[in-house]
């Protein structure tokens, strides 16, 4: 009988921890910038978690862990699904956006499908878009 009062205890003094945290993140607001994982260059190296922002008449990457990139004259030239091998490392439902900018650079950003109308609207904004 004490075992299961201290169970129920617990479960809700975790529930009200949890209401906790869920309340200040609500109160906090969203978060800016469209969530992703990006590979640069374009084809190489690993895919790293981050967010595309389009403040500041450029859009740019923050990554999680180092200088942002940005992506002057950044436009869209594919969209497509990962592959079996990308989608162990990224989550497969996401669709990857291949992109150009400026001085030749090349960039892949994988976002989840409800973002993607945001981030080609991201791209479209960049000064220097050829239409």
């Amino acid at each position: 009988m004490i075992e299961i009062v201290v169970a129920v205890l617990a479960a809700a003094g975790a529930g009200w921890l949890l209401r906790r945290k869920h309340l200040a993140r609500t109160a906090a607001g969203p978060v800016p910038g469209i969530p992703c994982m990006a590979r640069h260059p374009a084809g190489e190296g690993r895919w790293r978690p981050g967010r595309v922002y389009a403040g500041q008449g450029a859009a740019r990457w923050d990554p999680q862990r180092g200088e942002p990139v940005l992506l002057p004259g950044g436009r869209a030239t594919g969209v497509r699904a990962p592959s079996v091998k990308e989608g162990l490392s990224i989550n497969p439902g996401s669709r990857i956006v291949s992109c150009a900018y400026e001085g030749g650079g090349t960039m892949e950003i994988a976002v989840m499908p409800l973002d993607l109308r945001e981030l080609l609207a991201t791209m479209e904004q960049a000064p220097g878009k050829d239409s």
